[in-house]
């Protein structure tokens, strides 16, 4: 794709990303109930030689015993994944949502052929203490061509934190974005890229991070692991 569609691609960004700039201010609850969470935290960096984005935002989550027995599941690892999604399509106003194939999931702009990234199928792991759904990065209008051996990756991942007798469950989650290739860094600028598709998904993943104190979890679109 020429630099120029990737330029008007990163201008729409760089709207999106004041109405996220916006949503964000007014959306800073980090409690419900008795499900309590930290203020996320986020990193990101590039790898200078070759030009790998890494993205990290996590937080802890407190929430009840009895609360964490219920939804530590495979099935709820899959919700999990599936909320991931929906709050995306949520706070774009369904601008850019999921299409789901049975071996793709690709972030569209408006309809499918504005694939602005495609993922193969997740790929899940859980334990008594650790949840994980991992998409591998496949191709895409924002995806450079070096992220096409799939070794990119975004995950979400869930630890279970040791619990004291009496006291309250503790989680801690991580939304991870590893070597990534973007396609408006490589052809245009990663000035540009810098400014608004890495600040809009770090807006993003840390409000969805935050909206997890309402344990408001979405079905499944496919329902692989439901019981």
């Amino acid at each position: 794709m020429s630099g120029s569609v990737l330029a008007v691609v990163a201008v729409a960004a760089a709207v999106l990303l004041g109405v996220l700039a916006v949503w964000q201010r007014n959306s800073r609850g980090r409690r419900v109930g008795d499900v309590v969470m930290d203020r996320p935290r986020s990193l990101t960096s590039a790898d200078v030689a070759t030009g790998a984005v890494r993205s990290v935002q996590s937080a802890d989550v407190s929430l009840p015993s009895d609360e964490l027995a219920r939804i530590w599941s495979p099935e709820y690892l899959e919700r999990l994944a599936r909320t991931y999604w929906r709050f995306l399509s949520r706070v774009t106003l369904g601008l850019i949502h999921v299409s789901y194939r049975d071996d793709e999931r690709a972030v569209v702009l408006v309809s499918r052929p504005l694939k602005l990234i495609t993922f193969a199928a997740p790929e899940y792991e859980m334990d008594a203490s650790h949840g994980l759904v991992r998409w591998r990065i496949e191709r895409g209008l924002l995806v450079a061509r070096r992220s096409h051996d799939g070794s990119g990756y975004l995950q979400i991942e869930v630890r279970r934190l040791p619990e004291p007798e009496g006291a309250q469950a503790s989680l801690h989650v991580t939304v991870e974005v590893a070597n990534f290739y973007p396609a408006i860094a490589v052809r245009v600028s990663r000035r540009l890229y810098e400014a608004t598709q890495s600040q809009i998904h770090v807006i993003v993943t840390k409000s969805f991070l935050r909206s997890l104190v309402r344990l408001d979890f979405a079905e499944s679109r496919v329902g692989r692991l439901r019981s």
